[in-house]
């Protein structure tokens, strides 16, 4: 059978990749390849500066001591048998969404698997309590199953939020742009047994801008959101517009002008 990656960023214990796998086994032949504790907000990094320790933990389950990243690329260079045909990452115990996707280590694993041109999907779970893993599984299913007939567009993941709910209760799936949020209070000041001062990143009240195909408001709704987000990075509509409007040359000549 086809390989299939199954990783996360909530370590390789978590319930939700647990679930994830399980789910994958009527496609493929799912191996686990995942943090040995939580990476969450991991974002995509790459461990540099030291070794990295690969534990098979039992038949087709293994972690690693670094990031999400750095699983997808060892897998792939030197643990799986084949090159697989599909990554998995999740089921993540909360939401990724909005500007979220940036520091997400579940998304960062995607994201790699699509730098290597493997098609690649980040599943998420929108709660902080009481997960239905199980359900979202269940839908994580059939969005695989399709992929695999049918591939994604070059440099393209998926980005997946699933509602916290039953599956009988999800209302269905929307295609979603990447919404946009900021969150206030999220530094928090603390002071250690010596009295001196440190920050602790965390908590905070988000603020969302509202829009009807937006990632938030789908799963608010009670839908899947899934969002195309492409490697290229680019904002072509603001090159273009530089390319009109920026004098370069005369930005060159007084760059000349200093020297």
């Amino acid at each position: 059978m086809a390989v299939i990656l199954v990783t996360n960023d909530d370590g390789v214990h978590s319930p939700g990749i647990i679930a994830l796998q399980r789910s994958m086994k009527s496609l493929g032949d799912p191996y686990i390849v995942a943090p040995d504790r939580e990476r969450s907000a991991a974002g995509h990094s790459l461990t540099l500066h030291r070794p990295l320790k690969v534990t098979e933990l039992r038949d087709r389950i293994y972690c690693i001591n670094g990031t999400p990243t750095d699983c997808v690329t060892v897998a792939i260079n030197k643990i799986l048998p084949e090159k697989p045909v599909l990554i998995v990452s999740g089921i993540n115990r909360g939401g990724n969404l909005g500007d979220d996707i940036t520091y997400s280590g579940t998304v960062s694993a995607a994201v790699e698997g699509t730098i290597f041109g493997i098609p690649s999907l980040a599943f998420s779970l929108i709660s902080d309590k009481h997960f239905h893993f199980d359900a979202a599984a269940s839908m994580a299913f059939p969005i695989a199953q399709f992929v695999l007939e049918h591939s994604l567009p070059y440099d393209t993941l998926l980005n997946i939020n699933i509602p916290n709910l039953p599956p009988e209760e999800i209302r269905g799936i929307k295609f979603t742009r990447q919404g946009k949020r900021i969150y206030d209070g999220s530094i928090q000041e603390t002071y250690d047994p010596w009295g001196e001062k440190h920050y602790w990143i965390g908590g905070g009240k988000p603020y969302w801008e509202r829009g009807e195909d937006m990632d938030m408001d789908a799963v608010q709704a009670g839908f899947i959101s899934i969002t195309p987000i492409h490697l290229d990075l680019t904002n072509y509509e603001a090159l273009a517009l530089f390319r009109q409007t920026w004098p370069l040359s005369d930005l060159w000549d007084k760059r000349r002008e200093t020297l």
